[in-house]
């Protein structure tokens, strides 16, 4: 059974800008509906998986995206993420103690380097690891990963700062096919993945990219995500895939969605 990270909105907020989506926003979080929409999510995703939580800290109100906390490998390795932005920075000492605790072993990328752990690399079904690079994270990543997890890496170029991580434009799904939104990549990063996929990659509209449908939670069958077209439901019902809506529209005012709200451990 998949494990998964999460962490309550116990502060969360729109308290600053580092993205596109957070623009107007401050200050406007419903925060009661926000509780009640994270404890939907949670619930959904813990009848399908077992749910970890870590718990929340003051002033910072990003920590709910644990996603962006690390890398977890499947031998128990963990990368701290090395935030971009200062005021995500005070995040990494918390994450870092969680995986003490757990008994992870935590491996350290080159100094200076900028990594946002989960949000910028994801596993495909296969076992190679996508990097994202453009935005959050460096693109000297890929290469330091590669060597200290000992896998297969590949690097695509985000393009769009309001698909400022990979998660947001680009899901590995679980029988090997891969939702993703064309218009958050460079060009040969399109190509390496059409390349990779062929007719086993699903690409969105700009409306499914903008409602972050490729930031979805990929449960074996079932693909949770904050909404989906009709043709997109369509798409992966096709391919065998249960499509579960779970409405978090109050996080997409910072920017993130389902799959930011959860870490695979």
């Amino acid at each position: 059974m998949q494990t998964f990270l999460m962490c309550e909105p116990r502060y969360f907020d729109v308290e600053y800008v580092i993205n596109p989506w957070m623009e107007g926003n401050q200050g406007k979080v419903d925060k009661p509906l926000a509780a009640r929409q994270w404890q939907n999510l949670h619930d959904a995703l813990a009848l399908r998986a077992q749910v970890r939580l870590m718990e929340p800290q003051p002033r910072l109100p990003d920590m709910v995206f644990t996603a962006n906390g690390g890398l977890v490998s499947r031998h128990r390795e963990v990368i701290v993420s090395s935030f971009h932005h200062c005021e995500r920075q005070p995040e990494s000492p918390h994450f870092r103690r969680f995986f003490e605790q757990e008994g992870y072993r935590l491996i350290s990328l080159g100094k200076d380097l900028e990594f946002e752990g989960a949000g910028d690399a994801l596993f495909d079904a296969t076992g190679r690891l996508w990097t994202g690079w453009g935005f959050r994270s460096h693109q000297a990543v890929e290469h330091e990963i590669a060597h200290a997890l000992h896998v297969v890496t590949r690097g695509l170029t985000l393009v769009d700062p309001c698909w400022y991580h990979l998660d947001t434009a680009f899901c590995p799904l679980a029988r090997g096919e891969v939702i993703a939104y064309a218009n958050a990549f460079a060009p040969d990063s399109i190509a390496a993945i059409r390349q990779a996929f062929g007719d086993k990659a699903v690409w969105v509209s700009h409306e499914d990219g903008r409602n972050f449908a490729c930031n979805a939670i990929s449960v074996g069958d079932d693909v949770i995500l904050h909404k989906a077209s009709d043709a997109l439901k369509t798409a992966l019902g096709e391919r065998g895939y249960n499509v579960i809506e779970a409405d978090v529209s109050e996080f997409l005012k910072s920017g993130g969605a389902c799959k930011c709200m959860t870490l695979e451990l």
